[in-house]
């Protein structure tokens, strides 16, 4: 009999992603330990995901919880709202030149991406957002321009020509 129905749901989606990662990463070489194929990483983090969820599962079966520990209903909202943000990303970051949409960069980019993010939870304050942008917006241009010097845009095509 099922304790909570929370732990058990999640335990079992976290077996079965973690199974189908290392079933998946089983079609790359995986190597040893010593000499790591590019399958190991997956095949091992797989594996992990899979006994935590395996142990989840188990627990949710025998320890006992108040009112059963329902599921709730489905978030749909911060579920959309995360999901689009990354597309928004996603296609300001590149743009679109099959119908017109110039590459927005990087900063850009991470600006929409945090604003709309941010609408997917419960409180939404425009000055701890766009601080949040900010500092993600510097940090990224850092990591990513300056100490791995990628060639992605970081402006808008527009302005830099």
């Amino acid at each position: 009999m099922i304790k909570s129905q929370k732990d058990f749901y999640s335990g079992l989606m976290f077996t079965l992603v973690g199974a189908g990662f290392a079933l998946g990463a089983s079609n790359y070489s995986v190597g040893t330990g010593a000499r790591m194929g590019p399958g190991y990483f997956p095949m091992m983090l797989g594996i992990v995901l899979a006994v935590l969820g395996a142990f989840v599962t188990f627990y949710s079966l025998v320890e006992h919880t108040e009112d059963g520990d329902k599921v709730g209903a489905f978030a749909w909202r911060p579920l959309g709202y995360v999901l689009g943000a990354n597309l928004a990303f996603g296609v300001l970051l590149g743009g679109l030149p099959s119908i017109g949409l110039p590459a927005m960069g990087l900063i850009a980019a991470i600006f929409a991406l945090t604003i709309i993010a941010s609408k997917a939870g419960d409180s939404f304050v425009w000055k701890d957002v766009i601080l949040l942008a900010l500092v993600l917006s510097a940090g990224s241009y850092v990591a990513f321009i300056l100490l791995l010097k990628l060639q992605m845009p970081v402006w808008p095509t527009f302005i830099t020509g």
